[in-house]
């Protein structure tokens, strides 16, 4: 019985450790130049929540979103996917680029930092009632 599930049973987890060390490495580095391109500090992909709030910045989305994002369930997932897709947008990319950030961000958030893909950000309007 040689599963991978079985080595780290048995205390052998340093395959995976390692692997999702991997992960996270390719994910924040590609998150890095994209917040680069946006004129964000790159630096701020490795701080948590802070990292967010630069996400929040670069599609023109109010900063209390962080509320929502952080504290408020299923909110999260809905408000996490709104960004997602803008975030394509914001580099010109469509809902096809979108769907691949959303559910293979592995891959495309390095391709989306390391293209040619220029930062245009979102123009909102806004409205006011009289």
């Amino acid at each position: 019985m040689n599963s991978l599930l079985f080595t780290v049973a048995k205390g052998g987890g340093g395959f995976v450790t390692f692997l999702f060390f991997v992960v996270w490495l390719v994910s924040v580095v590609g998150l890095w130049k994209i917040f680069e391109k946006a004129g964000k500090p790159g630096w701020g992909a490795f701080i948590p929540i802070y990292n967010m709030i630069l996400w929040l910045e670069i599609v023109r989305r109010p900063g209390w979103w962080i509320i929502l994002i952080v504290i408020v369930p299923f909110a999260n997932i809905i408000c996490a996917i709104i960004v997602i897709f803008e975030l394509a947008k914001s580099f010109g990319k469509g809902v096809g680029y979108g769907f691949g950030l959303l559910l293979l961000p592995l891959i495309f958030f390095p391709m989306l930092g390391f293209s040619d893909a220029e930062y245009t950000p979102i123009k909102r309007e806004i409205v006011v009632q009289t």
